[in-house]
């Protein structure tokens, strides 16, 4: 990187100071500069290499180039030099010429008074503090790209090396900065020289925390741009040494693709009510979200959480109307249900889970164990070869994970014993552990219970909850009226299905040599009655009524009308038009955007128009999805049923489309990949939202506001 002027033959930096301009980004625009400039210098370099390492000075601008007066310093963005002749005078606005400056032997002769008195009246102490800061300013773009680099890769610059240094710290940034010095890198060198007080251990986390805020800036100015957002949370976790919640926006970008950006992390520690009120703020304050435009809101989180998400949510519909409840799409309906209940058996079900798809990624020579174990234990090829495949993928996080578990439990018992046994010691000492973990579980009675009752009761919601995987779920809405009232009649005869829950849990139990009893914790609390009425009575009072309340309770909650008459709006997509050529859409679902849409009064004359134009169309194939239907060029001429498609693909229920949710796989990545000591908010978000756009020019300017305003350059 340059601190002079990028033509050989410019004096400037040398005997005069003036301001430097960058090449441009624009790969036209930097191949005109380096024909003007025609230094053998630049010739072969890439508009990006041009860009981060080299300047042009002023004095090569004729003084049209500048938006303003030469003195500004503004270039015009289409601005090219074209002043090379060394015979040429210094603009106006440059430095007096040298006979107007004492030489350095008359300035010898001169008092230092006098001497102070002429630099004032030239400029020169006003040039070189801004000479100064300009240098500071390229140190710290070296700098930022530094920590940009390892935010990308995921390295953490504060991890130690387990090294000491005279002048440096010893972790991964100062490590890599030193491995500069050695290669002989004489600018970086003259630049550490004069700007050593970045490298303390303060300091990087400020130029951290500078990246942090942003690249958060760069991502809610792109959400605010295209309009309404859904505002969607995963599980809390433990980061930088508190629990917090992350938090992710979803919306529709200018070119129609759904998009889903993470945008940080809130404070999860406290007073429930407390701690609300500061996550709506920091929010709003200082993230600068409007909430206004957040239609709605989806929570994926454990038991554990769940009553203060509520919580949040509810506030936050308080205040915003609009922003109603859904599930994620991520999770799948029956999954998300089950992960929200505040059960100690549930908890041992899901808990239980997620060690077995930890087992089996440790090698893939524990899959072909257990595939044996299918062998030994199902005399059906065909069954068994139906297993294996759906074994082979992620059974644990689908929505008939409790009807695939009940299948495979007893050949998932024998191969964990055969692992934890290790007779033949080929299994290192984690996945005997882990083994033993799972059987311990599998072969608790509160395990087969709940599973049995988790089995029974989600199956009522299963196919609901496919149906929303796709575009059917426009006559997902029509179900919801007989899922709930299954639900209902479940519970008003929950003693007889909880009696035959019981019996089939009593006979897997007993075919597995499992102990059949109520969980020891209830058995200290309580005196001993009759076994088998106790056990009834126990499971009915503390598994069966709490589950199905617990489902009627969020299938009614997360499909409140407004969330169906989104959902219907999915009659708009083409392919189910043309499925359904006898049923114009009703107009009754589309008026609740009639606030939102550019012209509401043409809105019933422009669903006929568009209702006609797919029903009649046989000739191609119509578009099967949202995104596809936003893509469409005719769309344009629609603007209020583009309008609604757009509020349409923004709910968190719908799936989105391949390759739009790479913020939530980063975000998995890092909280899986990397170690908890070296977990950070800040390099977090740098890892996961490193494209959202990186500019070395903006991030310096923001550190010097934050940081330098007072500092000091002279």
């Amino acid at each position: 990187m340059q601190n002079r002027c990028a033509v050989l033959t410019c004096p400037s930096g040398k005997t005069d100071f003036q301001p430097m301009f960058r090449f441009p980004h624009d790969q036209e625009r930097s191949r005109r500069w380096v024909e003007k400039c025609q230094g053998e210098n630049l010739i072969g370099k890439s508009p990006e290499q041009l860009y981060r390492y080299y300047r042009i000075c002023k004095r090569h601008f004729e003084t049209s180039a500048f938006d303003c007066d030469a003195d500004g310093a503004v270039l015009k963005k289409d601005a090219v030099p074209t002043i090379f002749d060394a015979s040429v005078p210094p603009q106006s606005s440059q430095l007096k010429h040298s006979k107007d400056v004492p030489k350095d032997n008359e300035m010898e002769k001169m008092g230092k008074k006098k001497v102070k008195t002429m630099h004032a009246e030239t400029g020169v102490e006003d040039v070189q503090m801004d000479l100064e800061k300009d240098a500071i300013k390229t140190h710290l773009e070296h700098l930022f790209e530094v920590i940009s680099l390892f935010g990308q890769q995921g390295i953490p610059p504060t991890a130690s090396t387990g090294k000491t240094d005279d002048d440096f710290k010893s972790n991964n940034f100062s490590s890599f900065l030193k491995h500069h010095l050695n290669c002989g890198d004489l600018v970086f060198k003259e630049q550490y020289n004069v700007s050593k007080t970045f490298y303390s251990s303060k300091a990087l986390h400020q130029l951290i925390d500078v990246c942090e805020k942003y690249l958060r800036s760069r991502v809610i100015e792109e959400v605010k741009q295209n309009g309404y957002f859904s505002l969607i949370t995963d599980d809390p976790v433990k980061i930088s040494g508190e629990l917090s919640l992350p938090v992710f926006l979803r919306y529709v970008d200018h070119s129609a693709r759904q998009q889903e950006k993470f945008v940080g992390f809130l404070n999860f520690e406290g007073d429930k009510d407390t701690m609300v009120e500061k996550m709506l703020s920091e929010i709003t304050d200082k993230w600068g979200l409007n909430l206004e435009k957040c239609i709605s809101q989806a929570h994926s989180c454990s038991g554990t959480h769940f009553h203060q998400l509520k919580m949040f949510s509810a506030k936050l519909m308080e205040r915003h109307p609009r922003a109603i409840v859904t599930f994620r799409s991520t999770c799948g309906l029956n999954m998300s249900l089950a992960k929200s209940m505040a059960l100690p058996g549930v908890g041992l079900v899901m808990s239980t889970f997620e060690k077995i798809e930890s087992f089996f990624c440790q090698s893939p020579l524990l899959q072909v164990e257990f595939e044996h174990a299918l062998s030994m234990f199902y005399s059906n090829k065909d069954k068994v070869n139906e297993l294996k495949e759906i074994c082979r993928g992620s059974w644990t996080r689908g929505d008939n994970a409790f009807e695939v578990a009940l299948e495979i439990i007893e050949a998932l018992l024998l191969c964990v014993d055969s692992v934890h046994d290790n007779e033949d010691m080929r299994w290192n000492d984690q996945a005997t552990h882990i083994a033993l973990e799972i059987s311990k579980a599998i072969t608790d009675f509160e395990f087969i219970m709940t599973l049995i009752v988790l089995k029974n009761v989600l199956g009522v919601t299963q196919a609901f909850g496919k149906n929303l995987q796709g575009m059917d779920a426009y006559l997902a809405a029509d179900k919801l009226k007989g899922v709930v009232q299954t639900l209902k009649e479940m519970l008003d005869n929950v003693d007889v299905y909880n009696d035959f829950w019981t019996n089939e849990a009593v006979t897997l139990a007993t075919a597995m040599e499992i102990q059949v009893r109520v969980p020891r914790s209830f058995l200290r609390k309580h005196q001993p009655e009759s076994r088998v009425i106790q056990m009834q009575k126990y499971f009915m009072e503390h598994l069966s009524i709490p589950i199905v309340n617990h489902i009627i309770s969020e299938m009614t909650g997360l499909f409140c009308e407004d969330h169906i008459k989104i959902l219907r709006c999915l009659s708009l997509v083409p392919m189910v038009i043309e499925q359904c050529k006898s049923l114009q859409p009703e107009e009754e679902n589309f008026q609740m955007f009639s606030n939102d849409i550019p012209n509401a009064s043409t809105l019933s004359a422009e669903l006929h128009c568009w209702w006609v134009k797919w029903s009649k169309k046989n000739k191609e194939s119509s578009p099967s999805s949202l995104h596809e239907t936003l893509q469409v060029p005719d769309v344009k001429f629609f603007p209020n049923m583009l309008a609604i498609l757009r509020f349409v693909s923004i709910l968190p229920s719908l799936v989105m489309e391949d390759g739009c949710d790479v913020a939530f796989k980063r975000f998995r990545a890092y909280m899986e990949n990397t170690p908890d000591k070296f977990k950070s908010k800040s390099l977090a978000f740098l890892n996961i939202s490193f494209d959202a756009g990186f500019d070395l020019d903006s991030v310096v300017d923001l550190y010097m506001k934050t940081y330098c305003d007072k500092q000091d350059y002279s």
